[in-house]
């Protein structure tokens, strides 16, 4: 049974989240923030105060907007005395539409009257939950745009408070939905973590943790096995951050630690099945030495030990 979301529940969770938040923010009235304007008016608005003289055809393939709807909205500004259409040089048939001093002052009405419902809004958070708002909603943002950017590189750094909370859910979730493990994986990463935490050595131990925008995309451990080997542990890629050279990164900045140390030899216990992180060790330079069938985690695997001479 996987432990991740079905596509309904993630169809779902976005539906909710939608009917949620277009009733928080007010939109569902008839004329938001009280104006006398509908919520597609109030955009069209935004976007003429916002970049000046715009055509027509750019406000509604911009805002997505039906030509027939588009047109009545204008039609009725016009009447309104809040913008100008003038016809355009170029296409008789297209118009610039500009605001007027009215219009203006219609938009500054609605932008403060928006301003001071936003305020009010997170006036009622704590500062750490206007963080943890904020942050979600550019993560949205960022996800969803039309143009997203290219992914920024993760950052490497040490743990946090959480974070191997993190590492824990990380494994058993994502090695239940890919390997079909059971819980008794999740309960084997468990006591790793808890062992780095109450007897971590600095001098000697590391865990680092792959973080973009904020949010954790990865994680590896090297612990001491003996004074003369360490021990690399807990490679985690984020199924979103695959393909970024992540897992390479980790491995390599375990192999420098350890040289610093001087450990002589890495040692790694994985598994036949786990094809993606085979072929980083093999990459590194690790060398395979034994492999052994057995039954774990709810499966018949192969278990494999790799070395690396440092």
């Amino acid at each position: 049974m996987s432990l991740l979301p079905s596509d309904d529940d993630q169809i779902a969770a976005v539906r909710a989240f939608n009917r949620f938040y277009t009733r928080k923010l007010g939109v569902l009235d008839q004329q938001l923030l009280k104006s006398p304007f509908s919520l597609s008016e109030a955009r069209v608005l935004y976007e003429l105060a916002q970049r000046g003289d715009l055509a027509a055809k750019e406000i509604g393939i911009e805002l997505g907007l039906d030509p027939g709807y588009l047109s009545r909205i204008i039609q009725k500004f016009e009447e309104d005395g809040l913008i100008t259409r003038t016809p355009l040089a170029s296409d008789r048939r297209q118009h610039q539409l500009s605001l007027t001093a009215k219009g203006r002052q219609a938009f500054a009405k609605l932008d403060h009257l928006s301003q001071e419902q936003v305020a009010s809004m997170l006036d009622e958070l704590p500062a750490i939950a206007r963080r943890r708002l904020t942050g979600a909603m550019s993560a949205i943002e960022s996800l969803l745009g039309a143009s997203p950017a290219a992914p920024r590189s993760a950052i490497l750094r040490d743990p946090r408070p959480g974070d191997m909370g993190w590492v824990v859910q990380s494994h058993g979730a994502l090695y239940a939905s890919e390997y079909g493990f059971d819980s008794t994986f999740e309960g084997l990463v468990a006591d790793i973590a808890a062992k780095f935490l109450t007897s971590f050595d600095a001098s000697r131990e590391r865990c680092w943790i792959a973080d973009s925008d904020g949010a954790q995309v990865g994680s590896v451990f090297l612990v001491k096995d003996s004074d003369t080997v360490a021990k690399l542990r807990l490679l985690l890629v984020d199924p979103a951050a695959r393909g970024q050279g992540l897992g390479q990164r980790l491995v390599t900045e375990c192999i420098g630690f350890a040289r610093q140390c001087g450990y002589r030899r890495i040692t790694l216990w994985t598994q036949s099945i786990l094809l993606a992180a085979r072929k980083i060790y093999q990459d590194a330079g690790f060398v395979l030495v034994a492999s052994e069938p057995h039954r774990g985690f709810g499966q018949s695997l192969i278990g494999e030990t790799w070395e690396l001479k440092l």
